[in-house]
């Protein structure tokens, strides 16, 4: 069992990576998808409780907002790994621009999520943590390293 938390601005690659890496494994817990907070909690609690491994693939950009999962994970016995998506914000902004005009994320919205943006941590609780670089080649996930990228 295992749950996988994304962290990163909008536009950091963490939708393309989920439909990469595990769309054909895990549920996909996206508030872009689900609308509410209230569809979200009873998708998650279902994948808790039938024991399915998901991934959270939202901002996620603040420890307080990490914690109820990794929490919620840790009670129903679930290996929590954490992928921490790099988030320069001209790149991700370049990315935006590329995506439907209905899809695209406002200015403010972009900037707002990255002043938030607190670098996730191993005490935060996590099994694993992880480093995700998008590339002219395609994504690199890395080993984490303590220092901030």
């Amino acid at each position: 069992m295992e749950a996988v938390i994304f962290t990163g601005i909008q536009g950091a690659g963490k939708s393309s990576f989920y439909r990469e890496r595990f769309f054909t494994t895990h549920v996909r817990l996206s508030l872009d998808m689900l609308k509410t907070r209230h569809r979200e909690k009873v998708l998650l609690r279902a994948c808790l409780e039938a024991k399915q491994p998901f991934v959270v693939d939202n901002t996620n950009p603040t420890v307080a907002e990490r914690s109820r999962y990794i929490a919620a994970a840790k009670q129903f016995g679930f290996r929590v790994v954490g992928l921490y998506f790099q988030s320069k914000v001209a790149d991700a902004l370049l990315r935006n621009d590329q995506r439907p005009a209905e899809q695209r994320v406002p200015l403010v919205g972009v900037l707002g999520t990255y002043k938030r943006l607190q670098v996730p941590h191993p005490e935060e609780g996590f099994d694993a943590l992880f480093f995700v670089r998008l590339g002219p080649d395609g994504f690199t996930v890395e080993e984490w390293q303590r220092e901030v990228r």
